[in-house]
Protein backbone atom coordinates (compact mmCIF):
# COMPACT_ATOMS: atom_id res chain seq x y z
CA UNK A 1 0.00 0.00 0.00
CA UNK A 2 3.15 2.23 -0.33
CA UNK A 3 2.32 3.43 -3.81
CA UNK A 4 -1.54 4.52 -2.39
CA UNK A 5 0.02 5.97 0.44
CA UNK A 6 2.64 8.08 -2.13
CA UNK A 7 -0.27 9.11 -4.04
CA UNK A 8 -3.06 10.15 -1.17
CA UNK A 9 -2.31 13.61 -1.61
CA UNK A 10 -4.06 13.31 -5.02
CA UNK A 11 -7.53 11.71 -4.20
CA UNK A 12 -7.82 12.75 -0.36
CA UNK A 13 -9.34 15.60 -0.96
CA UNK A 14 -11.76 14.63 -3.18
CA UNK A 15 -12.55 11.39 -0.46
CA UNK A 16 -16.48 13.22 0.04
CA UNK A 17 -17.37 11.46 -3.05
CA UNK A 18 -15.47 8.59 -2.13
CA UNK A 19 -17.96 8.37 1.88
CA UNK A 20 -20.57 8.83 -0.32
CA UNK A 21 -20.36 6.08 -2.82
CA UNK A 22 -19.00 3.68 0.01
CA UNK A 23 -22.67 4.62 1.85
CA UNK A 24 -24.69 3.82 -1.31
CA UNK A 25 -22.59 0.58 -1.92
CA UNK A 26 -23.96 -0.28 2.00
CA UNK A 27 -27.11 0.32 0.91
CA UNK A 28 -26.88 -1.67 -2.24
CA UNK A 29 -24.80 -4.89 -0.04
CA UNK A 30 -27.41 -4.80 2.80
CA UNK A 31 -30.62 -5.16 0.20
CA UNK A 32 -28.50 -7.45 -1.46
CA UNK A 33 -28.22 -10.09 1.70
CA UNK A 34 -31.54 -9.23 2.30
CA UNK A 35 -33.07 -11.31 -0.42
CA UNK A 36 -31.97 -14.73 0.42
CA UNK A 37 -33.82 -13.67 3.81
CA UNK A 38 -36.92 -12.99 2.02
CA UNK A 39 -36.51 -16.32 -0.13
CA UNK A 40 -36.20 -18.08 3.23
CA UNK A 41 -39.33 -16.47 4.72
CA UNK A 42 -41.46 -17.17 1.34
CA UNK A 43 -40.97 -20.61 1.13
CA UNK A 44 -40.94 -21.65 4.96
CA UNK A 45 -43.53 -19.01 6.24
CA UNK A 46 -45.54 -18.30 2.96
CA UNK A 47 -45.81 -21.58 1.11
CA UNK A 48 -44.60 -23.79 3.59
CA UNK A 49 -47.74 -22.51 5.97
CA UNK A 50 -50.03 -22.00 3.12
CA UNK A 51 -50.22 -18.29 3.94
CA UNK A 52 -50.70 -17.05 0.41
CA UNK A 53 -52.06 -13.37 1.17
CA UNK A 54 -48.51 -12.14 2.50
CA UNK A 55 -47.39 -12.62 -1.28
CA UNK A 56 -48.96 -9.34 -2.49
CA UNK A 57 -47.17 -7.94 0.36
CA UNK A 58 -44.13 -9.45 -0.38
CA UNK A 59 -44.31 -8.38 -4.28
CA UNK A 60 -44.31 -4.58 -2.88
CA UNK A 61 -41.66 -5.01 -0.59
CA UNK A 62 -39.53 -6.36 -3.66
CA UNK A 63 -40.18 -3.56 -5.66
CA UNK A 64 -39.40 -1.22 -3.11
CA UNK A 65 -36.39 -2.70 -2.11
CA UNK A 66 -35.47 -3.04 -5.94
CA UNK A 67 -35.84 0.86 -6.25
CA UNK A 68 -33.96 1.68 -3.11
CA UNK A 69 -31.26 -0.55 -4.94
CA UNK A 70 -31.36 0.97 -8.01
CA UNK A 71 -31.18 4.56 -6.85
CA UNK A 72 -28.07 3.58 -4.45
CA UNK A 73 -26.68 1.65 -7.08
CA UNK A 74 -26.08 5.15 -9.32
CA UNK A 75 -25.02 7.16 -6.61
CA UNK A 76 -22.56 4.55 -5.89
CA UNK A 77 -21.07 4.34 -9.27
CA UNK A 78 -21.68 7.95 -9.66
CA UNK A 79 -19.38 9.09 -7.00
CA UNK A 80 -16.77 6.78 -7.43
CA UNK A 81 -16.27 8.02 -11.13
CA UNK A 82 -16.22 11.21 -9.95
CA UNK A 83 -13.93 9.88 -7.39
CA UNK A 84 -11.84 8.82 -9.54
CA UNK A 85 -11.67 11.60 -12.18
CA UNK A 86 -10.79 14.15 -10.30
CA UNK A 87 -8.17 12.51 -8.50
CA UNK A 88 -6.20 11.46 -11.67
CA UNK A 89 -6.95 15.09 -13.13
CA UNK A 90 -5.19 15.97 -10.55
CA UNK A 91 -2.40 13.81 -10.63
CA UNK A 92 -2.17 14.31 -14.28
CA UNK A 93 -1.54 17.66 -13.79
CA UNK A 94 0.97 17.24 -11.59
CA UNK A 95 2.74 15.17 -13.78
CA UNK A 96 2.88 17.15 -16.57
CA UNK A 97 3.71 20.31 -13.90
CA UNK A 98 6.87 17.79 -13.10
CA UNK A 99 8.19 17.27 -16.46
CA UNK A 100 8.27 20.76 -17.52
CA UNK A 101 10.63 21.10 -14.32
CA UNK A 102 12.87 18.66 -15.38
CA UNK A 103 16.32 19.58 -15.85
CA UNK A 104 17.75 17.97 -19.69
CA UNK A 105 19.84 15.40 -17.83
CA UNK A 106 16.28 13.93 -17.09
CA UNK A 107 15.63 13.94 -20.78
CA UNK A 108 18.89 12.75 -21.83
CA UNK A 109 17.78 9.25 -20.82
CA UNK A 110 14.42 9.52 -20.75
CA UNK A 111 12.32 7.97 -23.73
CA UNK A 112 8.93 9.81 -25.90
CA UNK A 113 6.90 7.17 -25.75
CA UNK A 114 7.69 5.97 -22.44
CA UNK A 115 6.90 8.99 -21.07
CA UNK A 116 3.46 9.25 -23.27
CA UNK A 117 2.74 5.72 -21.39
CA UNK A 118 2.99 6.69 -18.08
CA UNK A 119 0.82 9.73 -18.48
CA UNK A 120 -1.98 7.96 -20.31
CA UNK A 121 -2.17 4.16 -19.47
CA UNK A 122 -0.75 4.58 -16.41
CA UNK A 123 -2.72 7.30 -14.79
CA UNK A 124 -5.92 5.35 -16.36
CA UNK A 125 -4.87 1.88 -14.72
CA UNK A 126 -4.49 3.95 -11.70
CA UNK A 127 -7.84 5.91 -12.01
CA UNK A 128 -9.64 2.17 -13.03
CA UNK A 129 -8.73 1.32 -9.22
CA UNK A 130 -9.88 4.20 -7.78
CA UNK A 131 -13.63 4.40 -9.19
CA UNK A 132 -14.07 0.36 -9.59
CA UNK A 133 -11.22 -1.73 -7.01
CA UNK A 134 -11.68 0.30 -4.27
CA UNK A 135 -15.35 0.02 -4.30
CA UNK A 136 -15.13 -3.59 -5.04
CA UNK A 137 -12.83 -4.20 -2.14
CA UNK A 138 -15.19 -2.62 0.07
CA UNK A 139 -18.12 -4.55 -1.33
CA UNK A 140 -16.15 -7.81 -0.65
CA UNK A 141 -15.71 -6.94 2.78
CA UNK A 142 -19.21 -6.13 3.57
CA UNK A 143 -20.86 -8.45 1.59
CA UNK A 144 -18.64 -11.44 3.54
CA UNK A 145 -19.37 -9.92 6.84
CA UNK A 146 -23.42 -9.59 6.33
CA UNK A 147 -23.72 -12.87 5.04
CA UNK A 148 -21.30 -14.58 7.69
CA UNK A 149 -23.60 -13.14 10.01
CA UNK A 150 -26.73 -14.38 8.70
CA UNK A 151 -25.25 -17.57 7.74
CA UNK A 152 -24.37 -18.13 11.68
CA UNK A 153 -27.78 -17.40 12.42
CA UNK A 154 -29.77 -19.87 10.25
CA UNK A 155 -26.88 -22.75 11.07
CA UNK A 156 -23.28 -22.69 12.94
CA UNK A 157 -22.13 -26.13 11.40
CA UNK A 158 -22.86 -25.03 7.79
CA UNK A 159 -21.29 -21.60 8.35
CA UNK A 160 -18.24 -23.68 10.25
CA UNK A 161 -17.71 -25.74 6.96
CA UNK A 162 -17.71 -22.45 5.15
CA UNK A 163 -15.23 -20.70 7.17
CA UNK A 164 -13.03 -24.11 6.67
CA UNK A 165 -12.99 -23.47 2.94
CA UNK A 166 -11.63 -19.41 3.09
CA UNK A 167 -8.27 -20.19 4.79
CA UNK A 168 -7.33 -22.24 1.53
CA UNK A 169 -9.13 -20.03 -0.67
CA UNK A 170 -7.06 -16.92 0.93
CA UNK A 171 -3.92 -18.59 0.51
CA UNK A 172 -4.33 -18.93 -3.31
CA UNK A 173 -5.46 -15.76 -4.00
CA UNK A 174 -2.84 -14.57 -1.75
CA UNK A 175 0.27 -16.63 -3.96
CA UNK A 176 -2.04 -15.54 -7.06
CA UNK A 177 -1.23 -11.51 -6.00
CA UNK A 178 2.53 -12.64 -5.36
CA UNK A 179 3.00 -13.77 -9.08
CA UNK A 180 0.75 -11.69 -10.75
CA UNK A 181 2.37 -8.23 -10.15
CA UNK A 182 5.53 -8.67 -11.02
CA UNK A 183 4.00 -9.89 -14.66
CA UNK A 184 1.80 -6.84 -14.76
CA UNK A 185 4.56 -4.94 -14.23
CA UNK A 186 6.07 -6.19 -16.93
CA UNK A 187 3.47 -5.53 -19.32
CA UNK A 188 3.48 -1.90 -18.56
CA UNK A 189 7.39 -2.02 -19.24
CA UNK A 190 6.64 -3.56 -22.50
CA UNK A 191 4.22 -1.37 -23.73
CA UNK A 192 6.03 1.18 -22.78
CA UNK A 193 8.49 -0.08 -25.06
CA UNK A 194 6.31 -0.53 -27.81
CA UNK A 195 4.91 2.94 -27.47
CA UNK A 196 8.31 4.04 -27.82
CA UNK A 197 8.70 2.24 -31.14
CA UNK A 198 5.84 3.54 -32.54
CA UNK A 199 6.94 6.97 -31.73
CA UNK A 200 10.12 6.88 -33.06
CA UNK A 201 8.98 5.61 -36.40
CA UNK A 202 6.58 8.34 -36.85
CA UNK A 203 8.82 10.48 -35.85
CA UNK A 204 11.57 9.40 -38.02
CA UNK A 205 9.93 8.16 -41.05
CA UNK A 206 11.47 10.40 -43.30
CA UNK A 207 14.71 8.73 -42.32
CA UNK A 208 13.44 4.93 -42.33
CA UNK A 209 11.92 5.81 -46.22
CA UNK A 210 15.04 7.04 -47.63
CA UNK A 211 17.56 4.43 -46.32
CA UNK A 212 14.62 1.95 -47.29
CA UNK A 213 14.35 0.23 -43.69
CA UNK A 214 10.85 -0.05 -43.66
CA UNK A 215 11.76 -4.10 -43.52
CA UNK A 216 13.75 -3.59 -40.28
CA UNK A 217 11.45 -1.27 -39.01
CA UNK A 218 8.49 -3.65 -39.18
CA UNK A 219 10.60 -6.13 -37.85
CA UNK A 220 11.83 -4.80 -34.67
CA UNK A 221 7.84 -3.97 -34.49
CA UNK A 222 7.54 -6.88 -34.81
CA UNK A 223 9.78 -8.09 -32.07
CA UNK A 224 8.58 -5.29 -29.51
CA UNK A 225 4.87 -6.46 -29.72
CA UNK A 226 6.20 -9.99 -29.86
CA UNK A 227 7.56 -9.26 -26.07
CA UNK A 228 4.19 -7.81 -25.25
CA UNK A 229 2.05 -10.57 -25.98
CA UNK A 230 4.68 -12.81 -24.24
CA UNK A 231 4.33 -10.53 -21.17
CA UNK A 232 0.35 -11.16 -21.43
CA UNK A 233 0.52 -14.74 -22.38
CA UNK A 234 2.84 -15.18 -19.12
CA UNK A 235 0.15 -13.43 -17.11
CA UNK A 236 -2.52 -15.40 -18.69
CA UNK A 237 -0.69 -18.60 -17.57
CA UNK A 238 -1.00 -17.59 -13.67
CA UNK A 239 -4.80 -16.91 -14.33
CA UNK A 240 -5.23 -20.11 -15.86
CA UNK A 241 -2.97 -21.90 -12.72
CA UNK A 242 -4.93 -20.40 -9.89
CA UNK A 243 -8.32 -19.41 -10.99
CA UNK A 244 -9.65 -23.44 -11.42
CA UNK A 245 -8.12 -24.08 -8.14
CA UNK A 246 -10.12 -21.27 -6.52
CA UNK A 247 -13.24 -22.50 -8.48
CA UNK A 248 -12.38 -26.32 -7.39
CA UNK A 249 -11.92 -25.25 -3.33
CA UNK A 250 -15.62 -23.09 -4.01
CA UNK A 251 -17.30 -26.19 -5.40
CA UNK A 252 -16.16 -28.74 -3.08
CA UNK A 253 -17.46 -26.43 -0.22
CA UNK A 254 -20.70 -26.28 -1.77
CA UNK A 255 -20.74 -29.70 -2.31
CA UNK A 256 -20.31 -30.50 1.62
CA UNK A 257 -22.30 -27.67 2.26
CA UNK A 258 -25.43 -29.43 0.49
CA UNK A 259 -24.56 -32.94 1.58
CA UNK A 260 -24.35 -31.84 4.90
CA UNK A 261 -27.73 -29.17 4.74
CA UNK A 262 -29.69 -31.77 3.35
CA UNK A 263 -28.46 -34.66 6.30
CA UNK A 264 -29.87 -31.45 8.66
CA UNK A 265 -33.27 -30.90 6.48
CA UNK A 266 -33.81 -34.69 6.43
CA UNK A 267 -33.29 -34.39 10.48
CA UNK A 268 -35.59 -31.51 11.25
CA UNK A 269 -32.79 -29.71 12.01
CA UNK A 270 -32.89 -26.97 9.58
CA UNK A 271 -35.69 -25.88 7.13
CA UNK A 272 -35.82 -26.12 3.65
CA UNK A 273 -36.28 -22.40 2.91
CA UNK A 274 -33.08 -22.08 5.55
CA UNK A 275 -30.82 -24.07 3.45
CA UNK A 276 -32.25 -22.49 0.01
CA UNK A 277 -31.19 -19.06 1.82
CA UNK A 278 -28.26 -20.54 3.01
CA UNK A 279 -26.78 -22.43 -0.17
CA UNK A 280 -27.71 -18.34 -1.61
CA UNK A 281 -25.41 -16.96 0.95
CA UNK A 282 -22.35 -19.46 0.14
CA UNK A 283 -21.99 -17.79 -2.99
CA UNK A 284 -22.24 -14.43 -1.64
CA UNK A 285 -18.85 -15.54 -0.13
CA UNK A 286 -17.36 -17.68 -2.18
CA UNK A 287 -18.32 -15.56 -5.44
CA UNK A 288 -16.19 -12.61 -4.10
CA UNK A 289 -13.49 -14.83 -2.97
CA UNK A 290 -12.78 -16.27 -6.33
CA UNK A 291 -13.60 -12.68 -7.92
CA UNK A 292 -10.70 -11.21 -5.26
CA UNK A 293 -8.56 -12.76 -8.23
CA UNK A 294 -9.98 -9.70 -10.01
CA UNK A 295 -9.64 -7.18 -7.46
CA UNK A 296 -6.14 -8.68 -6.84
CA UNK A 297 -5.82 -8.10 -10.65
CA UNK A 298 -6.67 -4.67 -10.61
CA UNK A 299 -4.89 -3.68 -7.40
CA UNK A 300 -2.01 -4.95 -9.11
CA UNK A 301 -1.68 -2.99 -12.48
CA UNK A 302 -3.00 0.04 -10.42
CA UNK A 303 0.35 -1.11 -8.07
CA UNK A 304 2.77 -0.85 -11.48
CA UNK A 305 0.78 1.71 -12.93
CA UNK A 306 1.09 4.35 -9.43
CA UNK A 307 5.11 2.55 -8.87
CA UNK A 308 5.81 4.00 -11.97
CA UNK A 309 4.34 7.29 -12.01
CA UNK A 310 6.29 8.08 -8.72
CA UNK A 311 9.24 7.42 -10.70
CA UNK A 312 8.10 10.44 -12.58
CA UNK A 313 6.85 12.67 -9.23
CA UNK A 314 9.64 11.70 -7.17
CA UNK A 315 12.76 12.70 -9.97
CA UNK A 316 14.97 14.76 -9.16
CA UNK A 317 14.73 18.51 -10.36
CA UNK A 318 18.05 19.20 -9.82
CA UNK A 319 18.06 22.68 -10.94
CA UNK A 320 16.15 24.57 -8.78
CA UNK A 321 16.29 28.11 -7.33
CA UNK A 322 17.85 28.97 -4.18
CA UNK A 323 16.57 31.00 -1.30
CA UNK A 324 18.61 33.86 -1.93
CA UNK A 325 17.72 34.26 -5.51
CA UNK A 326 16.43 37.07 -6.97
CA UNK A 327 13.61 37.75 -9.78
CA UNK A 328 15.48 40.66 -11.93
CA UNK A 329 14.03 42.68 -14.68
CA UNK A 330 17.05 43.67 -16.77
CA UNK A 331 20.28 42.14 -17.39
CA UNK A 332 23.04 43.77 -19.38
CA UNK A 333 24.92 40.62 -20.32
CA UNK A 334 28.49 40.91 -19.25
CA UNK A 335 29.17 37.02 -19.30
CA UNK A 336 32.17 35.27 -17.40
CA UNK A 337 33.08 31.61 -17.37
CA UNK A 338 35.66 31.06 -14.51
CA UNK A 339 37.72 27.57 -15.21
CA UNK A 340 34.12 25.65 -16.17
CA UNK A 341 33.93 22.15 -16.53
CA UNK A 342 30.99 19.54 -17.16
CA UNK A 343 30.35 15.89 -17.15
CA UNK A 344 27.14 14.85 -18.51
CA UNK A 345 27.36 11.34 -16.91
CA UNK A 346 28.54 11.36 -13.28
CA UNK A 347 29.71 7.69 -13.36
CA UNK A 348 32.10 7.72 -16.32
CA UNK A 349 35.83 9.40 -16.51
CA UNK A 350 35.53 11.56 -19.36
CA UNK A 351 34.63 15.08 -18.64
CA UNK A 352 33.04 16.85 -21.60
CA UNK A 353 34.37 20.59 -21.22
CA UNK A 354 37.80 21.15 -19.45
CA UNK A 355 38.52 24.53 -17.54
CA UNK A 356 36.84 26.86 -19.83
CA UNK A 357 37.92 30.31 -19.12
CA UNK A 358 36.60 33.39 -21.24
CA UNK A 359 34.82 37.06 -20.68
CA UNK A 360 32.47 38.76 -23.13
CA UNK A 361 31.80 42.28 -22.08
CA UNK A 362 27.47 43.68 -22.80
CA UNK A 363 27.16 43.69 -26.85
CA UNK A 364 30.41 41.69 -27.99
CA UNK A 365 29.95 38.84 -29.91
CA UNK A 366 31.51 35.63 -29.16
CA UNK A 367 31.70 32.89 -32.06
CA UNK A 368 32.22 29.40 -31.23
CA UNK A 369 33.37 27.32 -33.70
CA UNK A 370 34.97 23.22 -33.57
CA UNK A 371 33.88 19.99 -34.43
CA UNK A 372 30.83 18.31 -33.64
CA UNK A 373 30.78 17.26 -30.20
CA UNK A 374 33.36 19.75 -29.48
CA UNK A 375 31.58 21.38 -26.49
CA UNK A 376 30.24 24.53 -28.08
CA UNK A 377 26.27 24.13 -27.77
CA UNK A 378 27.68 23.04 -24.26
CA UNK A 379 28.81 26.45 -23.32
CA UNK A 380 25.47 28.10 -23.85
CA UNK A 381 23.53 25.34 -22.01
CA UNK A 382 25.32 25.95 -18.84
CA UNK A 383 24.74 29.35 -19.21
CA UNK A 384 21.05 29.48 -19.06
CA UNK A 385 21.63 26.72 -16.06
CA UNK A 386 20.18 23.68 -18.64
CA UNK A 387 22.73 21.75 -16.79
CA UNK A 388 24.87 22.49 -13.93
CA UNK A 389 28.94 22.81 -13.94
CA UNK A 390 30.36 20.03 -12.45
CA UNK A 391 33.13 22.57 -11.66
CA UNK A 392 33.62 26.28 -11.70
CA UNK A 393 31.99 29.78 -12.17
CA UNK A 394 29.72 31.39 -13.98
CA UNK A 395 28.79 34.73 -13.86
CA UNK A 396 25.99 37.54 -15.61
CA UNK A 397 26.67 41.15 -14.98
CA UNK A 398 29.09 40.05 -12.59
CA UNK A 399 26.63 37.79 -9.88
CA UNK A 400 26.98 33.89 -9.98
CA UNK A 401 24.22 32.64 -12.27
CA UNK A 402 22.33 31.06 -8.74
CA UNK A 403 22.02 34.78 -7.90
CA UNK A 404 19.01 35.20 -10.66
CA UNK A 405 15.66 32.71 -10.43
CA UNK A 406 15.71 30.33 -13.74
CA UNK A 407 12.68 31.90 -14.87
CA UNK A 408 14.28 35.75 -14.94
CA UNK A 409 17.48 34.16 -16.35
CA UNK A 410 16.16 32.47 -19.21
CA UNK A 411 13.60 35.32 -20.37
CA UNK A 412 17.09 37.07 -21.15
CA UNK A 413 18.55 34.75 -22.78
CA UNK A 414 17.35 33.99 -26.19
CA UNK A 415 17.97 30.69 -28.45
CA UNK A 416 18.39 29.89 -31.97
CA UNK A 417 18.55 26.43 -32.08
CA UNK A 418 20.18 24.81 -35.48
CA UNK A 419 16.93 21.82 -35.33
CA UNK A 420 13.90 24.61 -34.98
CA UNK A 421 11.06 23.06 -32.91
CA UNK A 422 7.50 24.30 -33.95
CA UNK A 423 4.43 23.65 -32.54
CA UNK A 424 1.32 23.24 -34.07
CA UNK A 425 -0.11 26.47 -33.83
CA UNK A 426 -0.74 29.56 -36.00
CA UNK A 427 2.92 31.51 -37.25
CA UNK A 428 1.56 33.80 -35.01
CA UNK A 429 1.49 32.07 -32.02
CA UNK A 430 4.67 30.65 -33.02
CA UNK A 431 6.48 33.77 -33.45
CA UNK A 432 4.98 35.28 -30.11
CA UNK A 433 5.26 32.24 -28.13
CA UNK A 434 8.12 33.75 -25.94
CA UNK A 435 6.44 36.94 -25.78
CA UNK A 436 2.72 36.13 -26.08
CA UNK A 437 1.27 39.87 -25.24
CA UNK A 438 3.45 41.13 -28.54
CA UNK A 439 1.32 43.01 -30.94
CA UNK A 440 1.13 42.01 -34.10
CA UNK A 441 3.67 45.04 -35.58
CA UNK A 442 5.94 43.85 -33.08
CA UNK A 443 5.15 40.36 -34.39
CA UNK A 444 5.78 41.20 -37.93
CA UNK A 445 8.71 43.37 -37.35
CA UNK A 446 10.44 40.65 -35.75
CA UNK A 447 9.21 38.58 -38.94
CA UNK A 448 10.79 40.76 -41.28
CA UNK A 449 14.37 40.95 -39.99
CA UNK A 450 14.50 37.43 -39.87
CA UNK A 451 13.78 37.46 -44.05
CA UNK A 452 10.41 35.39 -43.12
CA UNK A 453 7.66 37.89 -43.48
CA UNK A 454 7.97 37.48 -47.71
CA UNK A 455 6.81 33.91 -47.15
CA UNK A 456 4.82 33.85 -44.43
CA UNK A 457 2.47 36.42 -46.50
CA UNK A 458 2.52 34.26 -49.10
CA UNK A 459 0.85 31.31 -47.19
CA UNK A 460 -3.08 30.78 -47.44
CA UNK A 461 -3.56 32.06 -44.31
CA UNK A 462 -0.95 34.56 -43.89
CA UNK A 463 0.23 34.83 -39.59
CA UNK A 464 -2.64 32.54 -39.07
CA UNK A 465 -1.54 29.31 -41.03
CA UNK A 466 -1.71 26.10 -38.80
CA UNK A 467 1.50 24.63 -38.59
CA UNK A 468 1.14 20.63 -38.66
CA UNK A 469 3.18 18.53 -36.23
CA UNK A 470 6.80 20.00 -35.66
CA UNK A 471 6.06 23.16 -38.34
CA UNK A 472 5.25 19.97 -41.10
CA UNK A 473 4.78 21.96 -44.42
CA UNK A 474 7.51 24.40 -44.08
CA UNK A 475 10.86 23.54 -45.18
CA UNK A 476 13.90 23.64 -42.64
CA UNK A 477 15.03 27.17 -44.00
CA UNK A 478 11.45 28.98 -43.29
CA UNK A 479 11.10 26.98 -39.89
CA UNK A 480 14.76 28.62 -38.85
CA UNK A 481 13.67 31.80 -39.73
CA UNK A 482 10.53 31.99 -37.53
CA UNK A 483 12.50 30.61 -34.98
CA UNK A 484 14.97 33.68 -35.01
CA UNK A 485 11.46 35.52 -35.49
CA UNK A 486 10.68 34.20 -31.85
CA UNK A 487 13.77 34.59 -30.16
CA UNK A 488 14.21 38.43 -31.67
CA UNK A 489 10.55 39.23 -30.33
CA UNK A 490 11.41 38.52 -26.57
CA UNK A 491 14.35 41.31 -26.70
CA UNK A 492 16.66 39.13 -25.07
CA UNK A 493 19.93 40.64 -23.56
CA UNK A 494 22.12 37.84 -24.23
CA UNK A 495 21.37 36.22 -27.91
CA UNK A 496 22.51 32.62 -29.18
CA UNK A 497 23.13 31.43 -32.43
CA UNK A 498 23.15 28.10 -32.83
CA UNK A 499 23.91 27.20 -36.04
CA UNK A 500 21.24 29.44 -37.21
CA UNK A 501 21.57 30.03 -40.50
CA UNK A 502 22.55 26.15 -41.45
CA UNK A 503 19.44 24.96 -43.03
CA UNK A 504 19.15 28.53 -45.87
CA UNK A 505 21.24 29.03 -48.96
CA UNK A 506 24.30 31.48 -48.96
CA UNK A 507 21.42 34.20 -50.23
CA UNK A 508 19.35 34.33 -47.39
CA UNK A 509 21.94 33.48 -44.83
CA UNK A 510 23.81 37.19 -45.89
CA UNK A 511 20.37 38.89 -45.78
CA UNK A 512 19.73 37.31 -42.13
CA UNK A 513 22.85 38.27 -41.25
CA UNK A 514 22.24 41.65 -41.89
CA UNK A 515 19.25 42.05 -40.03
CA UNK A 516 20.77 40.09 -37.05
CA UNK A 517 23.81 42.62 -37.52
CA UNK A 518 21.07 44.91 -36.40
CA UNK A 519 19.32 42.39 -33.52
CA UNK A 520 23.30 42.12 -32.23
CA UNK A 521 23.43 45.32 -31.60
CA UNK A 522 24.38 46.08 -27.60
CA UNK A 523 23.29 42.23 -26.74
CA UNK A 524 25.97 39.91 -25.85
CA UNK A 525 25.69 37.50 -28.91
CA UNK A 526 27.18 33.64 -29.24
CA UNK A 527 27.42 32.66 -32.56
CA UNK A 528 27.87 28.77 -32.96
CA UNK A 529 28.70 27.96 -36.16
CA UNK A 530 30.57 25.71 -38.88
CA UNK A 531 30.76 28.15 -41.31
CA UNK A 532 34.03 30.77 -41.03
CA UNK A 533 31.56 33.44 -42.47
CA UNK A 534 29.05 33.19 -39.47
CA UNK A 535 31.43 33.90 -37.56
CA UNK A 536 34.68 36.00 -38.69
CA UNK A 537 33.16 39.46 -37.91
CA UNK A 538 32.71 38.21 -34.36
CA UNK A 539 34.90 40.35 -31.62
CA UNK A 540 36.60 36.97 -30.32
CA UNK A 541 36.52 33.67 -31.48
CA UNK A 542 36.88 30.48 -29.61
CA UNK A 543 37.84 27.57 -31.13
CA UNK A 544 37.03 24.27 -28.99
CA UNK A 545 38.25 20.65 -29.59
CA UNK A 546 37.32 18.07 -27.40
CA UNK A 547 35.57 20.25 -24.47
CA UNK A 548 38.68 22.28 -24.36
CA UNK A 549 39.35 25.98 -25.60
CA UNK A 550 42.48 25.48 -28.45
CA UNK A 551 42.41 28.93 -29.62
CA UNK A 552 41.03 32.51 -29.39
CA UNK A 553 41.03 35.13 -30.97
CA UNK A 554 39.50 37.12 -33.85
CA UNK A 555 39.28 36.34 -37.56
CA UNK A 556 42.58 38.53 -38.34
CA UNK A 557 44.69 36.70 -35.69
CA UNK A 558 43.26 33.50 -36.22
CA UNK A 559 44.19 32.68 -39.53
CA UNK A 560 47.94 33.51 -39.07
CA UNK A 561 48.28 30.72 -37.44
CA UNK A 562 49.01 28.64 -39.82
CA UNK A 563 48.89 25.06 -37.89
CA UNK A 564 45.96 25.69 -36.12
CA UNK A 565 42.31 23.99 -36.37
CA UNK A 566 40.64 27.73 -37.94
CA UNK A 567 43.14 27.79 -40.41
CA UNK A 568 42.65 24.77 -41.77
CA UNK A 569 38.90 25.00 -41.49
CA UNK A 570 39.51 28.63 -43.36
CA UNK A 571 41.31 27.12 -45.92
CA UNK A 572 39.07 24.41 -46.62
CA UNK A 573 35.86 26.50 -47.15
CA UNK A 574 37.73 29.79 -48.74
CA UNK A 575 40.81 28.20 -51.09
CA UNK A 576 38.82 25.37 -52.31
CA UNK A 577 35.79 27.65 -53.37
CA UNK A 578 37.87 30.07 -55.00
CA UNK A 579 39.49 26.97 -56.99
CA UNK A 580 36.22 25.81 -57.80
CA UNK A 581 34.88 29.35 -58.91
CA UNK A 582 38.42 29.69 -61.23
CA UNK A 583 37.68 26.62 -62.82
CA UNK A 584 33.95 27.60 -63.74
CA UNK A 585 35.11 30.88 -64.99
CA UNK A 586 37.97 28.58 -67.46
Amino acid sequence: MDTFKRLKEFYLPYKGYFIWSMISLLFVTSITVVYPMILQFTIDDVVGKEKYDLIPMLAIGFVILWGIKGVATYFHQYCGDLFGIRSVYALRNALYKKLQYLPFRYYDNAKTGDLMSRLTADVEGFRFFLSFGFAQLFHFILLVGLSLTVMFYYSVPLALVTLIAMPFLAVTVFRFDKRVHPAFKGIRKSFAKLNTKVQENISGMNTVKALSREDFEINSFVDKNGDYKNQFITTSNIWAKYFPLMELIGNLCVVAILSLGGYLVMNNELQPGELVAFFSLVWYILGPLMNLGFIINMFSQSKASGERLIEVLDADEEIVDNSTAEAVETIKGDVEFRNVSLKYIDEEDEVDLKNISFKAKQGSVIGLIGATGSGKTSITQLMSRFYEPTSGEILIDGKPLNNYTIESLRKHIGFVLQESFLFSSSIKDNISYGNPDASMEEIVAAAKRAQAHDFICELPEGYETRLGERGMGLSGGQKQRIAIARSILINPSILVLDDATSAVDMETETRIQKELSEVMENRTTFVIAHRISSVKDADEILVLEDGEIVERGTHKQLITNEGGYYRRIYDIQYKDRATVLAEQTV
